[in-house]
């Protein structure tokens, strides 16, 4: 009998491993002519809560670089914080109004002495009253399953457990109801699913960068 304890191991760890192996949703986000969208917020909702007892906060940072928010859109899990360091030589005034977090960082260079919690899901428009044109978003997720797409329009959501999840799609220029890209996936352990998006878009409103404001000497 003991004899076949190696064998009976050998046969079923395989398939206990696989059991075991956690799953990945791969999304393609497309625009209306087939275009790559980078910047799109992909969000897994599992239908069981249980899968968020082990859930946590992160401490997250969002980089003023050359004038400009970096990343424009940054997807944090609800009950993160966020640092907003300036790396600029000018000093910024980061400010919000929308409703998922109203906060702001009067005038300042380098680091704020205290990050920002955001924790409320939803998303977050940034602005800074200096530099009109300063405009980036933090997108709120409830569920800590997420990804951004890349400029291919490609983003993974990795280590996944075999589950039942809702999967949506939110972008800044995005004309349709983010609730209506909602796509219902059940994963079975190891699986990978394939999601592709195709989003309607509206044409990016910027403000232009003032003239002559790169020779500014403190604002």
């Amino acid at each position: 009998m003991h004899r076949l304890l190696p064998f009976v191991f050998l046969v079923l760890a395989p398939a206990l491993a696989l059991a075991q192996a956690p799953s990945t949703i791969h999304a393609t986000v497309v625009d209306a002519q087939s275009h790559p969208v980078a910047d799109a917020v992909v969000v897994a909702v599992s239908t069981d809560p249980s899968v968020m007892a082990d859930a946590r906060p992160r401490a997250e940072s969002l980089d003023q670089i050359d004038k400009e928010f970096v990343p424009k859109v940054k997807p944090v899990f609800v009950g993160s914080t966020v640092a907003f360091p300036n790396h600029d030589n000018v000093r910024h005034h980061v400010y919000s109004f929308s409703p998922a977090k109203r906060f702001e960082l009067p005038l300042y260079a380098g680091v704020p002495a205290q990050p920002v919690l955001f924790d409320k899901p939803g998303v977050v428009v940034l602005g800074c009253n200096i530099h009109d044109w300063m405009i980036g978003y933090i997108y709120v997720s409830e569920s800590p399953f997420y990804a951004k797409t890349d400029a291919r329009g490609h983003a993974t959501i990795a280590d996944l457990p075999a589950r039942t999840f809702v999967v949506r799609v939110w972008h800044p220029q995005m004309t349709g109801n983010e609730a209506d890209t909602r796509r219902r996936v059940t994963l079975a352990p190891g699986q990978r699913a394939d999601l592709t998006f195709t989003l309607a878009l509206a044409p990016e409103q910027r403000v232009r960068r003032a003239p002559g404001v790169e020779h500014a000497s403190h604002y």
